[in-house]
């Protein structure tokens, strides 16, 4: 049974689907710099505006339905990855009383944000998965495995996190944070950008006139160090194989790397061994200068920026890079034009989680 992807919508610091794929050919960051978040600490950060994240992650999830042929969620099966979940809400109870006695821990886990949808929208059942920064893209592995078996018919998947005091602080005490937006792949990176973000996506066993196809999906697990990726990058080629695998797809027939692209000295310099390693000069970039580091939601966010591009037919120019730091990857500064038929979307975490997605023209 084949996945096809027929509706999707996001909300990020750059903005909705269209003000995002804009900034991102016009190489326009949407980081911006904060100098209160962590006090006399100035920080790149991608914050989006909003009154409640609930009421957002609600929105989102309607535009999807408005753009289905859905009347509703009822026989829909809802995957939702998050790296975060309620935190932000415990955080502000926590901040403004200044001590836990009031912290509801039903409002502080992964599920909480799914248990909202549900209770919006009716879905059929749902599922959280929490896996860090490849947390939605395991959703959309999930959800493609279960397509497969034809255990639902319709699934729809959803990133979303709120930008988090304490993971900020976490990756400030790691030393992985830059004060500027981030440049991925190049030689003076300076580090990350921490962000928040929703994304959404309708994965059904029809297609339609505007459906890109969930071609593969593969997964490994590093075992090497909590945080740092293994320097022989044996996991990150493992789980790009073994999507190509997936979707049955050598590895010519893949036109563009939606790079994980962190600008993390760590992760760009595996990522790009494993990129030289598996493909012959395949087109690659990383959307998170743009959009900076969404954390659970990158995956998602990023299978619908790989859904654009191949309906573009536009491979995204690498913005913020000055000088590449591995020559031996092919990194567009400029937006390229071409058929784009298959597009591979990497996503890598803490413990050494990867995932890698394949999203391609209909077959």
């Amino acid at each position: 049974m084949n996945s096809y992807i027929n509706s999707y919508e996001v909300a990020c610091s750059a903005g909705d689907i269209k003000a995002l794929m804009n900034s991102i050919y016009e190489k326009k960051t949407a980081v911006s710099i904060n100098t209160s978040f962590i006090e006399d600490t100035p920080l790149g950060l991608g914050q989006m505006k909003y009154d409640d994240f609930y009421d957002l992650l609600a929105e989102v999830v309607q535009k999807v339905l408005d753009n289905s042929k859905l009347e509703n969620f009822h026989n829909t099966l809802l995957i939702l990855g998050s790296s975060v979940g309620g935190m932000q809400e415990s955080e502000k109870i926590f901040f403004r009383d200044k001590n836990y006695k009031n912290l509801d821990p039903r409002r502080h886990s992964i599920h909480v944000l799914s248990d909202h949808l549900v209770d919006k929208f009716s879905f059929l059942d749902s599922r959280s998965l929490s896996t860090a920064c490849t947390s939605s893209a395991n959703a959309l592995l999930l959800a493609k495995r279960l397509i497969d078996v034809e255990a639902y018919e319709n699934i729809l998947v959803v990133g979303a996190d709120a930008l988090c005091y304490t993971t900020v602080c976490g990756f400030h005490y790691l030393s992985v944070l830059s004060d500027k937006p981030c440049t991925p792949f190049d030689k003076e990176r300076g580090g990350m950008n921490v962000a928040e973000a929703i994304a959404a996506l309708l994965i059904q066993n029809t297609k339609d006139k505007d459906s890109v196809e969930l071609k593969g999906v593969g997964a490994s697990s590093d075992a090497y160090h909590m945080t740092n990726p293994d320097p022989e990058a044996k996991g990150a080629i493992a789980s790009m194989k073994a999507a190509l695998d997936d979707a049955s797809l050598n590895i010519d027939e893949i036109d563009y790397v939606n790079a994980h692209g962190t600008a993390t000295v760590a992760n760009d310099k595996v990522e790009s061994l494993a990129i030289e390693t598996l493909f012959n000069d395949v087109y690659v970039s990383s959307t998170k200068a743009v959009t900076g580091h969404t954390l659970g939601a990158a995956g998602a966010i990023e299978a619908v920026i790989s859904c654009e591009v191949i309906k573009k037919g536009l491979i995204p120019p690498q913005t913020g890079l000055i000088e590449l730091d591995n020559k031996s990857i092919n990194v567009p500064l400029n937006s390229v034009a071409m058929d784009v038929r298959n597009v591979i979307s990497n996503s890598f975490a803490f413990g050494g989680n990867n995932t890698s997605i394949v999203i391609g023209v209909c077959s």
